[in-house]
């Protein structure tokens, strides 16, 4: 739980973790990733001219650049109801009617996996904290701002990698096996740099290339 109370640098701070969050982060460029292999997956090698290649790499950058907007515009969205919640949950435990009822809500707030390590002392310790602390107005930060420019730059830069070979090389063909290369290898980079933080990189990193695979089969399968 946050509080709503804190100054603003402590705040910037933890919205800063959260950027950096390697689940975020590895979230975005998968679904950057299904964007647009959607795109090049649709595309028929075998009469596909420069013009049709064209088409498709227009059709998937304007796709990317959409939903690196609308994932940004998300972000900022989550970041302020994120705000506004841990507003009304110190309301809550300043308007409980005992200290009981306030460390109650303490708990439900807290991640559920922290919970055995806290004592009951420690919930009143923090109910007490949250009943001194001022509460400010819930508004995004420059941290915020930057979160969502981050979401919107993972989403959209996925593409350059992707859709590059198709600029370099002539033949369709060619291009579309180097392209699904390329994507496979940043799906496994991906998941081996999201494994490296529960000790089991190489096992994230064929388990991200086998997701990847699979949704982008499902969002062609139903018309994506």
């Amino acid at each position: 739980m946050t509080d709503s109370g804190r100054s603003e640098q402590p705040r910037d701070e933890q919205t800063a973790r959260r950027i950096l969050d390697p689940v975020d982060r590895a979230s975005e460029i998968l679904f950057g990733l299904i964007m647009v292999l959607t795109f090049t997956g649709s595309l028929s090698v075998a009469d596909a001219g420069r013009a049709e290649v064209g088409a498709m790499l227009i059709a998937a950058l304007g796709c990317n650049l959409a939903w690196g907007i609308i994932d940004a515009a998300m972000y900022l969205l989550s970041a302020k109801a994120g705000q506004a919640r841990d507003e009304l949950t110190v309301k809550a435990i300043r308007a409980a009617t005992d200290s009981e009822a306030g460390r109650q809500i303490v708990a439900t707030s807290l991640p559920p996996a922290i919970l055995p390590a806290l004592s009951a002392a420690d919930l009143e310790r923090i109910r007490r904290q949250l009943m001194d602390w001022p509460i400010e107005e819930p508004r995004l930060t420059r941290q915020d701002y930057l979160g969502a420019f981050g979401v919107f730059l993972l989403v959209f830069l996925c593409l350059l990698p992707v859709a590059l070979p198709f600029v370099l090389w002539q033949d369709a063909r060619t291009a579309l096996s180097i392209s699904n290369a390329v994507a496979v290898a940043l799906l496994f980079l991906t998941g081996f740099a999201l494994g490296r933080h529960s000790g089991r990189p190489w096992r994230v990193g064929f388990l991200m290339v086998l997701v990847g695979v699979v949704l982008v089969g499902i969002a062609k399968a139903l018309g994506g």
